[in-house]
């Protein structure tokens, strides 16, 4: 990843460096009562995002942008049902970023965007809410970490499970000894994903911007399996399923065991049963190695049998027991407790966590630094899954030990028209 200086990062984001320096004054003052926001990226799950905002009284939508014309429809009729007022639409982010009446902007842009959006979003004095995996490359979620520490900035990551409840409560039983000495956790999901098949390159549809789409990632011809969600399942935009879904699960998983870095880590998998053009693995198996237990991660996109009676989950393997999260609810089997509960869904309460940190300056319950700790796990996963073989990992450097092929895959390459500072 080549040096690029502030004088330069600024200059090439079309004229937003005067209104970062202007707006720099704010500094960690809090939001008015109700946080103005903006919404990047509204296609899909900035579009759920808007469903939840509406019905809390603290949040204002006054923008949306997103590359694709198409996408406006969705969000402006959830604004209308609701009684909101009708929010300025934009095409590029940096007419948000722009603004100095947004308080705070909410990104759900593809993986690739994730951290120079929030990076650029800290600089200009905007808090932020970033979608799940915070970030496409352990290198860009660390400056993710600093943006937020050097322009203190409110940074919450889309794992919303770390505001529910009924979750913290089942938590509190692994850490407390409930179910004895845990030596391992196992993570899953497994699903029907329908093919994407076999492409070819085709024309960019009427409204799109295509190349702002793209834009830190390196230059690929539009391919319209390639596009609208399915990026997720190719290395340039996306981190697979394990950053996909893999980064809910191995973060309540973190969070119970109070995990921080492996030693080393392995993966096995492939693309075994879809055929398409998925880079990306329809199976994996990927295992962390820590100095207390380890962690394993599996996923099938291609087969509807659950595990432990649920598509998704966590379980914690005690000497005294087992503590299984699924979807919707938790249980303790396999042991003296026959603790268990449902599990209300986390987002509407992560998110009013995040509007009264914006008014507080307090940290949020995801704040960015928690959410990098746990991608950086997906990430590591991939890691050891490209390379085909046991990778070590230094914490302390975030570097790989005496591996320069893994260490490659620590950044990325960058295309032509927007790049990670080295120094944000």
């Amino acid at each position: 990843m080549k040096a690029v200086n502030r004088r330069e990062f600024m200059a090439g984001v079309g004229g937003t460096a005067a209104v970062l320096a202007a707006n720099s004054v704010r500094g960690g003052e809090p939001a008015s009562e109700r946080v103005r926001i903006g919404v990047i990226g509204v296609r899909g799950r900035g579009s759920e995002l808007i469903a939840t905002l509406v019905k809390d009284a603290s949040a204002e939508i006054v923008a949306v942008c997103d590359i694709d014309d198409a996408s406006f429809a969705r969000p402006m009729k959830i604004l209308e049902s609701a009684g909101a007022k009708p929010a300025r639409v934009e095409k590029d982010f940096r007419r948000l970023l722009d603004d100095r009446t947004i308080d705070a902007v909410f990104v759900a842009a593809p993986d690739h965007w994730h951290a120079l959006l929030t990076v650029m979003a800290c600089q200009s004095g905007k808090d932020v809410y970033v979608e799940k995996p915070v970030s496409h490359n352990i290198v860009e979620g660390r400056r993710m970490v600093e943006a937020a520490r050097k322009y203190a900035r409110i940074v919450q990551a889309g794992t919303q499970r770390r505001s529910s409840p009924e979750i913290a409560e089942a938590l509190e039983i692994v850490r407390s000894g409930g179910i004895g000495k845990v030596g391992s956790a196992r993570t899953w999901i497994v699903h029907k994903r329908k093919s994407i098949g076999h492409g070819s390159p085709g024309a960019v549809p009427a409204g799109v911007d295509y190349d702002l789409w793209q834009g830190p990632a390196v230059d690929r011809p539009f391919y319209s399996n390639r596009f609208h969600y399915n990026w997720h399942w190719f290395w340039n935009w996306g981190t697979g399923e394990l950053g996909n879904n893999g980064i809910h699960a191995i973060d309540l998983a973190r969070w119970g065991l109070g995990l921080d870095a492996p030693t080393s880590i392995v993966s096995s998998g492939g693309n075994f049963v879809l055929d398409d053009d998925e880079e990306t693995p329809d199976t994996q198996v990927a295992v962390w190695r820590f100095p207390t237990a380890i962690l394993v991660w599996e996923h099938r996109i291609w087969s509807g049998h659950p595990i432990d009676g649920s598509s998704f989950g966590v379980s914690f393997e005690g000497d005294q027991g087992t503590l299984v999260i699924g979807e919707r609810e938790w249980k303790v089997v396999e042991g003296k407790s026959t603790a268990g509960g449902k599990i209300a869904d986390p987002q509407a309460a992560h998110i009013a966590n995040f509007l009264e940190c914006v008014k507080s300056r307090k940290k949020p319950n995801a704040e960015i630094e928690i959410g990098h700790l746990s991608t950086r796990l997906c990430h590591l996963g991939n890691v050891a899954q490209r390379t085909g073989r046991r990778v070590d990992f230094d914490a302390a450097s975030e570097r790989f030990v005496n591996d320069a092929e893994a260490d490659k895959l620590l950044s990325r390459e960058y295309g032509k028209r927007f790049e990670m500072p080295v120094h944000v």
